[in-house]
């Protein structure tokens, strides 16, 4: 890691949701679903260099709790100082406050 780099680091119930789409997805095309598949996992992996980029996520308002929108997939993450932290893969049309809840 160089410096100015965070690590990131997925948590158990964001890539048991990132399985459950790419799942999904796949029963209908598996292209579509390698393709944003590839496009969240890059999309997580750049963080560690621009963690600041993604918004606050609007129903926490927290600094430290960011999103970025990844096609209709909200990555969720939290922001550490030395790393970075996966929070979950929501779909946007999915209720924010009932997967917080769990």
């Amino acid at each position: 890691m160089g410096p100015g780099r965070r690590r990131v680091v997925w948590s158990e119930g964001a890539r048991r949701e990132l399985d459950e789409a790419i799942s999904y997805i796949a029963e209908n095309s598996i292209d579509s679903a390698l393709g944003i598949l590839e496009r969240i996992l890059g999309s997580a992996e750049s963080l560690g260099t621009m963690g600041e980029r993604g918004r606050v996520v609007p129903e926490r308002g927290d600094g430290s709790v960011r999103e970025l929108l990844v096609g209709p997939y909200r990555l969720l993450y939290s922001l550490g100082e030395s790393e970075i932290v996966i929070l979950g893969v929501l779909h946007q049309r999915r209720d924010y406050q009932g997967w917080a809840r769990r």
